[in-house]
C-alpha cells in the first residue's frame, strides 16, 4: 500500500489542522493505521492509532482530548483531527500502516508498520 499525508500547515497556539492519509491498493480494512511525528532532533512517536475497522483508538497521553483519528475505509483515507494546538505539537507528521490479522490491538511502536507516507509538516506558532 501507498500512502499520501497532506493537511499541513501554519497555524498560532490554540488553533486546528486536520490530517489527511489517501492509501492506494487493495486491502485497506486490513490494515491497522497510526500517525507518528517527529521534532527535529527527536525520536519518531506514536500519535494516535485507530484499529482496521474503525472501532478502536488509541492516543498518546499528551494529545489525548484534543486529537481524533478516524478512517473511511471506503475512500480509503485516515484523517487527524488537530484542536487546541500548541508549539509542542510542531512536528513532521507521518501516517503508517501496519498488517494485522483480525483484530489484533494497534500498535504503539514505529518497527510494527510496515509502509510510510512521505509525512507532512505542522507548525504551530506561540
Amino acid at each position: 500500500v501507498q500512502l499520501q499525508a497532506s493537511g499541513g500547515g501554519l497555524v498560532q497556539a490554540g488553533g486546528s489542522l486536520r490530517l489527511s492519509c489517501a492509501a492506494s491498493g487493495r486491502s485497506f480494512d486490513r490494515y491497522n493505521m497510526a500517525w507518528f511525528r517527529q521534532a527535529p532532533g527527536k525520536e519518531r512517536e506514536f500519535v494516535a492509532g485507530i484499529s482496521r475497522s474503525g472501532s478502536r483508538t488509541t492516543y498518546t497521553m499528551s494529545v489525548k482530548g484534543r486529537f481524533a483519528i478516524s478512517r473511511n475505509n471506503d475512500r480509503k483515507t485516515v484523517s487527524l483531527q488537530m484542536n487546541s494546538l500548541t508549539p509542542e505539537d510542531t512536528a513532521v507528521y507521518y501516517c503508517a500502516a501496519d498488517w494485522v490479522i483480525l483484530s489484533a490491538d494497534v500498535a504503539e511502536t514505529k518497527s510494527e508498520y510496515d509502509y510510510w507516507g512521505q509525512g507532512t509538516q505542522v507548525t504551530v506558532s506561540s
